[in-house]
């Protein structure tokens, strides 16, 4: 299956040629069929800026509660409690109203120097030779250690809990999270030992807030977090958190090495990064697309998706849409005039690690930049990543 243009209109999540450049089949659906129906796989697809928009803000109408990961929600399989983002209100905002804490703006500026030093202990070894990997020498490290510095989780503790992830959000080459053999969701027992040990030694950290924080639950009871769900929390965060900066961090570093003057004028001058950085998310979207269950007949574009249906959220063709983002859409600008992209959602579901997210890739960028202005990445040993959920780079090498 390839994307040109006399190809009839076709997609999936786990086709992989397609996904290797999504691109020009997303703008044929945006023009040619707003409302996209696979009949091989039972979904309905929306590829247009304010379609994608209107769903993920009605979580009514639209609920996350069965999975935003397509073959979890066709599957019709339980949803532990405190998988937050497969969740909908009020459940959900009970439960990132607990898991908000860890994320003000106070404690975020307060993880900077933490997460500079972290970063210059991962470059410094770099510097004199002739390559970087954007992936495996920072972006798949890098996350998670932020991760752990929120909770309290000891380095070496990484690597298990990287593995654990590993086991359930990577797939075979086309496969589907639930093929996996241990299954799609973690139950987080990868964290148990050190849940134990603060359990034992209460520490300043989010684990021991979150042990000892108590809360009004969905049926008014007022208790404090079971233990399954403070793993789940624990794990909901090193996964989703980690997974998609490290893929933001890949992405990064392959466009501003094909964009070199880009580059160059965000090495002379630092302030541009930010602005960059939402270029980035916007035009290479780690979450490509999330899936929906819809709870009503609802219409679009003259044709009625009925109850029951699955519904997928194209967020990498919105967030080119022309209808949005004006006639060069397509292109990519790190001076572009800002403007709202979906890539961290939108409403109930806005991503809560947001702001961390962007503060871990400018630092990234900065201190890259720094030892290393120039560079460019060999595309033919990199690797890209086996997975449904996210889009991205296992490794993203560069000479420099």
């Amino acid at each position: 299956m390839t994307t040109s243009s006399t190809d009839e209109l076709y997609y999936d999540p786990w086709n992989t040629e397609l996904n290797a450049d999504p691109y020009p089949m997303f703008k044929r659906f945006r023009d040619e069929s707003p409302l996209y129906y696979n009949e091989i796989h039972d979904f309905y697809a929306l590829s247009r800026f304010e379609d994608v928009n209107r769903v993920l803000v009605d979580y009514r109408g639209f609920s996350s509660a069965r999975g935003v990961v397509l073959e979890i929600l066709k599957s019709g399989m339980e949803i532990p409690s405190g998988t937050l983002i497969f969740e909908d209100p009020p459940i959900h905002d009970i439960h990132r109203k607990l898991l908000s804490r860890a994320f003000t703006p106070r404690k975020i500026r307060a993880l900077e120097s933490r997460i500079r030093e972290f970063t210059v202990r991962c470059l410094d070894p770099l510097v004199g030779g002739d390559s970087l990997d954007f992936v495996k020498d920072l972006g798949a490290v890098m996350p998670l250690r932020v991760v752990g510095m929120l909770f309290g989780i000891p380095e070496d503790y990484q690597t298990r809990v990287q593995q654990d992830g590993e086991r359930f959000v990577r797939t075979e080459r086309g496969g589907q999270m639930t093929d996996n053999p241990d299954g799609p969701i973690t139950d987080g027992q990868v964290f148990a030992d050190f849940l134990d040990s603060r359990i034992a030694h209460p520490a300043d950290d989010l684990t021991t807030e979150l042990l000892t924080v108590e809360f009004e639950d969905e049926t008014g009871v007022q208790r404090k977090l079971r233990r399954d769900e403070l793993l789940m929390f624990m794990n909901v965060v090193a996964v989703a958190g980690a997974e998609t900066t490290t893929r933001l961090i890949g992405w990064s570093g392959k466009l501003l090495s094909e964009h070199p003057d880009q580059r160059r004028r965000l090495a002379a001058d630092h302030a541009l990064l930010p602005g960059a950085i939402e270029e980035i998310l916007r035009f290479e979207s780690p979450a490509l697309q999330a899936a929906r269950y819809v709870t009503g007949d609802v219409e679009f574009h003259g044709r009625t998706v009925p109850e029951g249906s699955a519904i997928l959220t194209l967020i990498g063709a919105a967030n080119r849409d022309e209808r949005h983002f004006g006639p060069d859409a397509e292109t990519f600008d790190v001076t572009r005039e800002a403007r709202q992209h979906l890539s961290f959602g939108v409403g109930a579901h806005f991503c809560l690690g947001n702001a961390l997210a962007r503060l871990e890739t400018r630092i990234a960028l900065e201190e890259i930049m720094y030892r290393f202005p120039d560079w460019e990445v060999d595309l033919d040993r990199a690797v890209f990543s086996s997975s449904s959920a996210v889009r991205g780079w296992d490794s993203m090498p560069a000479r420099v």
